[in-house]
Order: structure tokens, then C-alpha cells, then sequence
């Protein structure tokens, strides 16, 4: 049994096939960022109004910045994935959505380079 409309039928339009990933990404990402928000929190409340000195030989330390990496990735992908599902939902006109959810990727992609190099500047060189 098709349940496809005479139209849908009629331009082969189906299933985008990547709802479900989506979904997916998005709850994973969700619940990844329960703890590292946590420890996000606890971080910048143990070093709020510490010297400079102090909050860079704590980003130095591999384990945090590890943490602040992985942070900065499943907020953007959580971030880009939910954005995304509100553009495609009322944005009705074809280019200006595509447009925008291009634009979305690209300003994710910018923000989580920049996010990263700021971390391993600290990190590495201190």
C-alpha cells in the first residue's frame, strides 16, 4: 500500500531519508551535553575572578581541554541540527531556505573553528 498523494507520486517525491538521523544526532547530542555543561559550570565557577595565570594552566591541562573541545563540538552540532530543523519548517520559499540552511552549516563550521583554535592555542602554547 503506497501512501504517497497522486501528486508525490507523480514527482517521485518521498521521504527526505534523514529525518531520523536527525532526530537521532539530536538527542545524542543533548545528552552528551548534560555533563559537559555540568563540568562547563563547575569549571567557571571554580575559576571565576582567578588570575589569568591560574584559568590558562587550567585550559593546559589535556583532560579540560579535551572536555571543552568536545563541548564546543556537540553544542555546534546540536546548535546547527536544531536551527536547521526551524528553517526547513518555516522557511516555505525554496532558494531562501536553502540558502539559509547553507548558511547555518557554514556559520557553525566558522564558529567551531574558531571555538577550537582559541582552545589549542591555550592548550598548547599556554
Amino acid at each position: 500500500m503506497d501512501m504517497r498523494t497522486p501528486l508525490g507520486k507523480v514527482r517521485g517525491l518521498g521521504s527526505a531519508k534523514d529525518g531520523t538521523e536527525h532526530f537521532w544526532v539530536q538527542r545524542m547530542s543533548a545528552v552528551a551535553l548534560v555533563p559537559l555543561a555540568i563540568f562547563f559550570i563547575i569549571f567557571l565557577i571554580r575559576y571565576a575572578g582567578a588570575p589569568y595565570e591560574d584559568v590558562v594552566i587550567a585550559l593546559s591541562n589535556p583532560l579540560i581541554a579535551v572536555l571543552f573541545g568536545l563541548m564546543i563540538i556537540a553544542g555546534l552540532v546540536h546548535m546547527r541540527i536544531g536551527v536547521q530543523e526551524i528553517i526547513v519548517d518555516y522557511v516555505h520559499n525554496e532558494g531562501l531556505k536553502f540558502l539559509a540552511v547553507m548558511l547555518n552549516t557554514f556559520f557553525a563550521m566558522l564558529i567551531g573553528g574558531l571555538c577550537l583554535f582559541a582552545v589549542l592555542k591555550i592548550a598548547f602554547v599556554g
